[in-house]
């Protein structure tokens, strides 16, 4: 199994184990929202996007990862970033509200469904930022459409293919472990997003880590999981990227190795790289004050 498929499988069954924690017995936690605006829709070509537009200014469009809704982002985050740009958040065709017709899905077509979905917005060019698998259809965005991307953050990603650096072989066992009681999954799934001296000091991490409240189909995920394990990757295009780019990893990223940021700047020709030390691949749970401050610096000096 390619490990673009292994890590689009783990994050739906993330996004499973955590809903059913939070059935049995964890629902003292804070409420959180993605701000107070309201979920809109609009229609882009065979397809009808469910977003919301938090914040006034700029804007950046946010590419949520695989098998994921819009209200998976992190709402601290969220609420640093929006102080400042206009911030669009969506779900990704198939995703909780956003509908898709019968057939695969592709990266390229996610990237047409992006650019489609900022022109049904009236939005000519905008910052873009994609978390793990939105990384791929950001990569592919400004590469298909440059004149539509002014800066591109690129955070937990790789440029996929043969050059994409695999996990280490535990984690791709726990990757696709499945044993357990639903807890124990969750938990195994925590550990594998997040350094495990992180979550030890986190005794309240249920509290405020957010939660899906919309739903998805289990086919529409697993037609996701397929576009990611058939995506070719970027590896060789990435030169043609004319956006000034920001990639950020974790450096305890077990999922997305961080040898992977490192070829993604080397190779895109404008670029910054920041490391979070401490940090997995749920880093902007872990440190959401920092990463939108780090982001929006990026914007403000990479002229």
């Amino acid at each position: 199994m390619k490990r673009t498929s292994m890590i689009s499988s783990l994050i739906l069954l993330f996004v499973l184990s955590v809903a059913t924690l939070d059935c049995i017995g964890m629902d003292d936690r804070e409420e959180k929202n993605n701000g107070i605006a309201e979920v809109e829709s609009v229609s882009v070509g065979d397809i009808n996007i469910a977003y919301r537009v938090l914040g006034q200014g700029d804007p950046i469009v946010l590419i949520m990862g695989s098998s994921s809704t819009m209200d998976m982002w992190s709402p601290r985050f969220l609420d640093n970033l929006s102080s400042k740009y206009k911030v669009i958040i969506f779900d990704n065709r198939g995703m909780g509200n956003t509908t898709a017709p019968p057939g695969n899905f592709s990266i390229a077509q996610f990237a047409n469904d992006t650019a489609g979905f900022m022109t049904a917005l009236g939005i000519d060019k905008a910052h873009i930022m994609g978390w793990s698998m939105g990384s791929f259809v950001a990569q592919e965005l400004a590469i298909r459409y440059p004149e539509r991307v002014d800066r591109i953050i690129l955070y937990a990603g790789d440029c996929g293919g043969k050059e994409a650096v695999m996990p280490s072989p535990q984690v791709l066992k726990d990757l696709t472990n499945t044993s357990g009681s639903p807890e124990e999954r969750g938990m195994r799934l925590f550990n594998l997003l997040f350094p495990k001296d992180w979550l030890s000091k986190q005794p309240a991490f249920y509290k405020w880590f957010p939660l899906p409240k919309e739903t998805s189909l289990p086919e529409n995920m697993q037609r996701q999981v397929q576009a990611c394990a058939t995506w070719p990757g970027a590896c060789d295009r990435l030169g043609s990227i004319k956006s000034p780019a920001l990639v950020i990893t974790g450096r305890e990223d077990v999922i997305s190795p961080p040898e992977n940021a490192f070829i993604l700047a080397q190779r895109i020709n404008v670029s910054w790289l920041v490391q979070f030390d401490g940090a997995g691949h749920g880093l902007m749970y872990q440190y959401p004050d920092r990463l939108a401050k780090i982001i929006t610096d990026f914007i403000e000096l990479s002229n």
